[in-house]
């Protein structure tokens, strides 16, 4: 079984053999991209892990020697240098081991920072590349998941389950080989204790693996209810969705205890296991010492660190067991997000883009076809010309295809036949630099970024002057309330535009695609959510921001539609008028209906 993320933001647990088998080796690609740039400094952290570690094991065996050796030379014979070798030996495993670790710590942490730093970034980078179908289809509360409890599960692992694993696995080898060294039939015992050994950690890593998997998807449930719970928390305000989400939030988070409570019942079991299988080898290893001892067979000093290297060979056995615990959250974490990785954009670069430095405008659809999915067509064999400078209205029921239109000219999507084209060159094939400079849309929700009125309106022009932005709030008319803000085109206009009303971030998204200066301007119901005085001031606005370029307005308020050259009526994604708006209005066909009606509310 597995859990990964499809291409439309779910995620399973069902996947069979097969397909877990190429998610794993996916995951692992990733995993050794990401240390590969680092693997000399792999290298040097893995020496100076085992040089500390054959410090720490060499202590039992000093002691065995001081015991056996060293003590009775300086008792009946008066030489003391075995005894201060032996001392000075453990002193120097000590302080040299302890050093080595400190060293391992640190080398271990830059690394584990370094690898988390690449994969962080490229999230962020590949998730900006992807296509709109992704980011409309995969929700917004996954998308924080994976760059937030999934990175910090794979941190886990980097920082502390892989260097206990490693120096677990290292400690427990040099641990058996020293023992074997001192007295190999205290090794033989440790050997048979291998078997009830094995069972138990198969047994705990099987259940692991499934219960830290199902934490995995259970805790993107909690992230994504959350986020989005508080995202859209104006509509569960108004709504009174309260006591509703609370009840689901409540059921995710159940299911969030429930899968920990079995976490902590699986350790339970564990745990007392282990100490009864590291009991009982110590005190084999005890009893059959001590019958060899009155034999004469077998040292007191040896018997001792026989006992010390059996008590430290569980004691990292501990830490292995936590390596599971992080391995099997980070192995379910690395899988969601190397999924998200391996999606391709689903309107690519061209290969060998064309460039379009001076844009006209000229648009045309030549029998276009697109859908979103392979069921629905939306717009079926379109064709459409627009000439350069010529502003259009699409007017037409809610699904009629005009924002779908909008996408396709601004290469949100690509069609799935025929071609857009813009001054005779197919979108597809332009430079994206030119692409974006050239077609700018300016949607209802006229987003603000954190930061400065100034920064916001330069987002079309990241290196223009203040006296450009100046300029272009100017030609909007947007100065004056920006002049009368607390600091002026300095104000932080704070989260999402909260410290300015609707209509006035409108102006400031107008003022960002004045400066742009595009020669294709779609506006995508622009004006749909202001008040009448907002709408006419906006108005105001637009008979400049539309002077000398091609413009697509998709709109319902039909005062806006009045300012276009030609007007479209859309139906089913086929055009079932075309004129200019007096002419439309002076006839009887559905525009002229939407008109009268239209006239009719105003009065």
């Amino acid at each position: 079984m597995s859990t990964v993320v499809g291409t439309q933001g779910e995620e399973r647990l069902d996947y069979t053999k097969a397909e877990s088998k190429a998610i794993r080796r996916r995951s692992l690609k990733l995993l050794a991209s990401l240390v590969s740039p680092l693997k000399w400094w792999l290298v040097l952290a893995a020496l100076v892990l085992v040089v500390s570690t054959a410090f720490r094991v060499a202590a039992p065996a000093l002691i065995a020697y001081g015991i056996d050796v060293a003590l009775p030379l300086a008792v009946n014979e008066n030489e003391w240098m075995p005894t201060w070798a032996a001392s000075i030996g453990l002193i120097v495993a000590g302080v040299g081991g302890g050093a080595l670790i400190a060293a391992y710590a640190v080398l271990a942490a830059k690394l584990t920072q370094a690898v988390m730093l690449d994969l962080r970034k490229r999230i962020f980078l590949h998730t900006q590349r992807l296509s709109l179908e992704f980011h409309e289809s995969y929700t917004s509360g996954r998308i924080i998941s994976r760059q937030t409890s999934d990175l910090e599960s794979i941190r886990e692992l980097l920082d502390g389950g892989l260097n206990q694993l490693v120096s677990g696995v290292l400690y427990g080898g040099f641990t058996l080989a020293a023992l074997f060294l001192i007295d190999w039939q205290s090794g033989i015992v440790l050997l048979v204790m291998f078997l009830p050994l094995y069972f138990l950690m198969r047994w705990f890593y099987s259940r692991s693996q499934l219960i830290y998997r199902e934490s995995r998807v259970v805790s993107a449930k909690v992230i994504v209810q959350f986020v989005e719970t508080m995202t859209g928390i104006r509509a569960v305000k108004a709504f009174r969705k309260e006591p509703s989400n609370d009840a689901k939030f409540a059921e995710v988070g159940g299911q969030y205890r429930d899968v920990n409570l079995r976490s902590m019942k699986l350790y339970g079991t564990f745990d007392p296991g282990m100490m009864a299988i590291s009991a009982v080898a110590l005190a084999l290893v005890v009893l059959w010492g001590g019958l060899r001892i009155p034999m004469g067979t077998l040292e007191v000093g040896v018997l001792l660190a026989a006992v010390l290297y059996v008590r430290n060979f569980f004691s990292p056995l501990q830490e292995v067991a936590m390596f599971l615990n992080s391995y099997q959250s980070a192995t379910a974490a690395l899988e969601k997000v190397s999924g998200v990785l391996e999606e391709q954009p689903t309107v690519p670069d061209p290969t060998q883009p064309v460039d379009l430095w001076e844009a006209r405008g000229d648009l045309t659809f030549d029998k276009v076809t697109f859908g979103y999915s392979r069921e629905r067509t939306i717009l079926p064999n379109f064709s459409l010309e627009i000439p350069a400078g010529q502003t259009v209205a699409l007017v037409g029921t809610t699904g009629a295809g005009k924002t779908t239109l909008a996408k396709l000219v601004s290469r949100f999507y690509d069609p799935s036949e025929g071609s857009v084209r813009l001054d005779g060159v197919d979108l597809r094939a332009m430079h994206p630099k030119d692409l974006r400079r050239a077609i700018v849309m300016v949607t209802q929700e006229a987003y603000l970024f954190s930061g400065t009125v100034a920064d916001n309106i330069a987002l079309g022009k990241p290196e223009a002057s203040f006296a450009e932005i100046k300029a272009a709030a100017d030609a909007v008319g947007a100065s004056a309330f920006i002049e009368a803000l607390p600091d002026g085109y300095n104000t932080d206009v704070n989260k999402r535009g909260g410290r300015v009303s609707a209509g006035q971030r409108q102006l400031i998204s107008f003022a960002r695609a004045f400066l742009a200066n595009p020669a294709v301007l779609i506006l995508d119901e622009a004006t749909a959510s202001l008040d009448i005085p907002s709408e006419r001031q906006i108005q105001e606005a637009l008979q400049t921001l539309l002077a000398d370029r091609t413009a697509i307005i998709i709109a319902h308020r039909l005062s806006t539609v009045a300012i276009a050259d030609r007007v479209l009526v859309m139906e089913h994604g086929q055009i079932i008028e075309d004129d200019a708006p007096a002419v439309l209005i002076a006839g009887a066909g559905k525009f002229a209906k939407l008109h009268a009606a239209w006239r009719n509310s105003l009065v």
